[in-house]
Order: C-alpha cells, then sequence, then structure tokens
C-alpha cells in the first residue's frame, strides 16, 4: 500500500497513522520493515557486486592466458567458481527477503487523509448532512417489517431459498421482483446519462486481482473461493473494474475514466453482524449498479465529492431520505484514504441503514496492481488514484424504498423515474 522510500523516509509520520487507525498491534510492523529492507538492500548490493565481479574476472582469464600467467589465470578461475557458486545463495535470500517484505508492507495501513475524524470504530462516524423529506404519512407503528410488507406483495419466498440454498438467500418474485430490476435498470440508465461508460464485468477473478483491491483481512471476511481453481466470486463488480488496467500504462489524456458496472455480488458476511435469519438486509447475494473512477491524483478528492452526492441525488430522485456518513479512522480498512457512507432513512424504525460506500483509495490499488498513467507532455510515469462507489444494491435498498413509499391504503407509490421501468404504474398493490 506504501512505497518502501515513503517508508524509509517518514517512519514517525507511518506510525503516526497505524495510531490514529487503532491499530498499535502493527506499530512493531514499521521497524521489521526496515530491518527487513536494510538486509535486502545489502543483499542486493552484494549480489549485483558478485555478478560484476564475476563478470570482470572471467573476461581477465583469457588475458592471464594468452600472456602466460597460468598462476593468474588458475586463481581468477578459482575467485569465479566461488563467486558464481555465491550467486545463487544470494539470489535466494534476495527473493526470501522481498518475500517477507511484501508480506509485511501489504499489512501497513495506507495514509488516510488529514481530514478523516478520528474514531476507534463505526460507532465514532460523523453525519455530513441529511438530504430530503422525513416526513411521512404512515406512522411508525403501522408499517410493517420489510419481509411482511413484500410477502403481502407475495412477492419474497425466504422459506423455499433456506430449502434451496441456506440462510442468506431469497426468491423475489411478482411486483417486487419487478421493482428490483427496475431500480436497477434505472439506476444504469441515470450513470450513463451522467457520462459513465457501462460495464456487465466477470463475476469471478484471480488471487493476484482479489490481493490488489483489498486487504487480507476483508478477502478472508467477504470472499468465496471456487474449489480446485484460482477463482474467487466478486463481492463487488469494484473487484473486476479494477483489475481490468492491472499491469496498464494508461495515457495521462484519456483520465479520468469514469465507469460504471452491474454484477451479482457474492460475501460470506463473516463478522460480527451475521446473516439475516428472516430479511434481507445482510445476505449471502445480492445485485449492484457500482461506479468506479481512474484520475489523477490531484483530482481524486473531487471525484470523491462527486461521487458520493451522486448516490445521494439517485436516492432522492427515489423519494428515500438518506444522509452522508464520513467514517472515521478506526472504521476504514486498511487500503482506504477516506470514505463516506450513505445511509437510508427507515421510517418503521427511525434510524439510519447504510445503503451505500464511497472510497477513495488514493495509489494502493493502482501500487498493488501497477496501474501506472503515463504523463503527457514529460512521459513520465505514475500511479493513478482509484475511487470506488455503490449507486444501490438491492434487494437491501427495497427495505427503505418500500418504507418510505408506503401509501395508508397498503399500495406502494411509484416514483416518477421507475414508472416506465414498471410498465406505466404509478403504484403497486397488494
Amino acid at each position: 500500500m506504501l512505497d518502501i522510500k515513503f517508508i524509509r523516509q517518514n517512519p514517525d509520520l507511518v506510525r503516526e497513522n497505524i495510531k490514529k487507525k487503532f491499530q498499535d498491534e502493527k506499530l512493531s510492523l514499521v521497524d521489521e520493515v526496515l530491518a527487513l529492507d536494510e538486509n535486502y538492500r545489502g543483499k542486493l548490493q552484494q549480489l549485483e557486486a558478485n555478478r560484476a565481479e564475476m563478470n570482470k574476472t572471467s573476461k581477465e582469464i583469457g588475458g592471464f592466458v594468452a600472456r602466460g600467467e597460468k598462476e593468474k589465470a588458475e586463481s581468477a578461475k578459482t575467485q569465479v567458481a566461488a563467486l558464481k557458486k555465491s550467486i545463487p545463495e544470494l539470489e535466494e535470500e534476495v527473493r526470501n527477503l522481498d518475500a517477507a517484505l511484501c508480506k509485511i508492507m501489504l499489512t501497513i495501513p495506507q495514509i488516510i487523509a488529514d481530514d478523516v475524524p478520528l474514531g476507534k470504530d463505526d460507532s465514532e462516524n460523523v453525519e455530513v448532512a441529511r438530504f430530503g423529506n422525513f416526513t411521512n404519512t404512515v406512522p411508525p407503528s403501522e408499517i410493517p417489517y420489510h419481509v411482511e410488507l413484500m410477502e403481502s406483495f407475495k412477492g419474497i419466498d425466504l422459506d423455499s431459498a433456506r430449502k434451496t440454498s441456506g440462510a442468506g438467500f431469497y426468491y423475489l418474485k411478482g411486483d417486487i421482483a419487478r421493482l428490483h430490476s427496475a431500480i436497477l435498470s434505472y439506476a444504469r440508465d441515470f450513470m450513463i446519462d451522467r457520462g459513465f461508460e457501462y460495464y456487465v464485468p466477470p463475476i469471478m477473478i484471480r488471487s493476484s486481482v482479489v490481493s490488489g483491491v483489498m486487504s487480507f483481512a476483508e478477502m478472508d471476511n467477504m470472499m468465496y473461493k471456487i474449489e480446485g481453481e484460482d477463482l474467487f466470486l466478486i463481492g463487488t463488480s469494484e473487484h473486476s473494474m479494477i483489475g481490468k488496467f492491472m499491469d496498464e500504462i494508461v495515457p495521462e489524456e484519456e483520465l479520468p475514466l469514469a465507469l460504471t458496472s452491474y454484477s451479482p455480488c457474492f460475501r460470506k458476511e463473516i463478522g460480527a453482524h451475521g446473516i439475516e435469519e428472516r430479511g434481507v438486509y445482510r445476505i449471502h447475494q445480492f445485485e449492484k449498479q457500482e461506479m468506479v473512477v481512474i484520475c489523477k491524483p490531484e483530482d481524486s478528492l473531487a471525484w470523491f465529492e462527486k461521487l458520493w452526492k451522486t448516490t445521494v441525488d439517485f436516492f432522492l430522485s427515489l423519494d428515500v431520505p438518506v444522509r452522508a456518513l464520513e467514517c472515521c479512522s478506526g472504521d476504514l480498512a486498511d487500503l482506504k484514504v477516506k470514505s463516506v457512507d450513505v445511509e437510508a432513512w427507515s421510517p418503521r424504525l427511525e434510524k439510519f441503514f447504510e445503503v451505500g460506500s464511497c472510497t477513495t483509495m488514493g495509489d494502493a490499488q493502482a501500487r498493488r496492481l501497477k496501474i501506472r498513467v503515463r504523463g503527457g507532455d514529460t512521459g513520465e510515469k505514475y500511479l493513478a488514484h482509484t475511487l470506488n462507489n455503490t449507486v444501490v444494491a438491492p434487494p437491501r435498498m427495497l427495505i427503505y424504498f418500500l418504507e418510505n413509499n408506503l401509501c395508508a391504503d397498503g399500495s406502494v407509490s411509484i416514483p416518477e423515474p421507475l414508472r416506465g421501468y414498471m410498465g406505466g404504474k404509478d403504484k403497486v398493490f397488494p
């Protein structure tokens, strides 16, 4: 995530950043990295010196022989043999030191933005702003739990899904299934209309991509591994979309790359929250419209603001009130520089719940995946910055869509932008 030169020159800043993220157990890693780096560079220097000396001495042998200097020739041959023997041993040491160094480097967190609020976990995230109309004509006590609401429309079957697949899966049907698809189709067109290029990416990626786009802790908690193959099911299409550019040099004049992608997503959801037995808030399978940007470093924070506000605009267009919540230092995964969660309002519980997350990764993903930019005039190469953000991820989003658009007669109002995707309907009825 960090350049080794940066750690050499700024070890105190790296330690301070680790403290800001409340990961004090990682403080010793800075000294380990510096020691390994010094050892690695020393062995590499010795290896290069031995190679150079071997080549130089090998060339001298012919001259010694031509001049009849047999003792010098034999001495040189002995020296070359010793140097030749030392090289594979040094190469092995260099490889092992490099691997050990890289392994630790991957666990030292990215430097977070200066304005990230300090906090230990998501309970200390900071509200940025609220958006939309929070007045609902249906009293909270009369809004059913979302599964009951969906069942009133004959729109969900969890029992069959548990039978075929287990907890964390669902069947959607009828108008609820149609709403699910309508929202995704609208999200696709919403993003295209804002100038984003549309993609449908692969839903399986290799381990080299997984390790490039996320931290090891996220990987263990999220990703499903395909048995017997070097493939993982994606947890979000961001993984495929960023991976598309690995090992590439992007001409500066092509930036920014503003992309939007649809995919099914799969997550183990291991951790404190767990899988819901009866509900679609935290599940193993869902669908998502995502946005991804690859840009110049100086443009990444401006894009960050634009991206999370785009999600706010999308939800407001569907009459779902939201708020933006700045993630505190302890709630940021190791690759993240800065993150804002968009949370939707639940009138039933009179609380907010996460429906999307916007993140700038700085150059962390680009460094891991070797995504570089070639400067226009100078031709100089530098690392790109990458950002990602959720447009919408149903069926979770349906919970708050249904609650906020529920009418007193039990019907659900269809906002104008969705009507064309719902056969012209302005309401659906149980």
